[in-house]
């Protein structure tokens, strides 16, 4: 007897919280994870950008995530992390409020974001996904960022490389 059915696969995404809210980038899109440290401010970036670190020697541009979401700045604390991932070859450091776990998540428990209308921009979000009670939201980190945000990015990680 021949089973039909879909084969759903089980994908690993780091979760973390902002507020209340929990969010999710593939594991596979993110290079380190480290605690919060000294930001160096960059004049004339957007207001999310908060500056770059530094390293190991790498200048690492670095988004505060709540003010990239149009929520309010929040003091750091213990539990603020820099999600480090690599967009478009630029290695983004993401504030994050705390990261919660790897979470092994099942295609099965995947949706569609809901769609709000030409106004609302969610294409950031690549899907919705069900752990346990909570509902997380799965980043899609290609499309935090316009074209132009990313090569301003690039050029301020090149610019503070070469020291100018």
């Amino acid at each position: 007897m021949e089973q039909n059915t879909v084969q759903s696969r089980r994908e690993r995404y780091l979760t973390f919280f902002l507020g209340n809210e929990q969010y999710g980038i593939a594991i596979d899109q993110i290079k380190e994870i480290i605690a919060i440290m000294k930001v160096t401010h960059v004049p004339k970036t957007p207001p999310f950008i908060r500056g770059v670190i530094n390293l190991r020697g790498l200048i690492i541009p670095i988004v505060d995530t709540r003010l990239r979401f149009g929520m309010d700045a929040k003091e750091e604390d213990m539990n603020t992390t820099i999600v480090i991932v690599e967009v478009d070859k630029v290695n983004v450091g993401f504030i994050v409020d705390r990261v919660e776990e790897v979470a092994s998540i099942d295609s099965s428990h995947m949706s569609e974001p809901p769609k709000f209308g030409n106004k609302v921009d969610t294409e950031f979000i690549s899907n919705m996904a069900q752990i346990g009670e909570n509902v997380v939201m799965i980043l899609n980190v290609f499309k935090l960022f316009e074209v132009d945000e990313l090569i301003s990015l690039d050029k301020m990680q090149q610019h503070t490389l070469m020291g100018e």
